[in-house]
């Protein structure tokens, strides 16, 4: 195989293995905005609002269309996962 082939299959792996990882940070972090929403903070041990907050910062911090998407591919895994079960 050419070089440049070589080169374009290498980055062709490489796209392949970043949307994987896209896709599974999406997972996490529609998963943890589900689990903030339903969060009864009032309820929540004083060791871990600094966890929380940090948590919350992150996640207000990804843009609107991200975390649309990541809610989205959370809900996703949620119904396939109640499916299955």
């Amino acid at each position: 195989m050419p070089q440049s082939q070589q080169e374009i299959a290498m980055l062709r792996r490489e796209i392949e293995m970043l949307m994987r990882e896209r896709e599974s940070l999406l997972r996490v972090s529609g998963a943890a905005a589900l689990f903030v929403q339903k969060l009864d903070s009032l309820q929540l041990p004083k060791a871990n609002w600094n966890g929380a907050e940090m948590l919350a910062e992150s996640l207000n911090a990804l843009s609107e269309d991200s975390l649309q998407e990541a809610l989205e591919s959370a809900r996703h895994s949620i119904q396939v996962t109640n499916t299955v079960l």
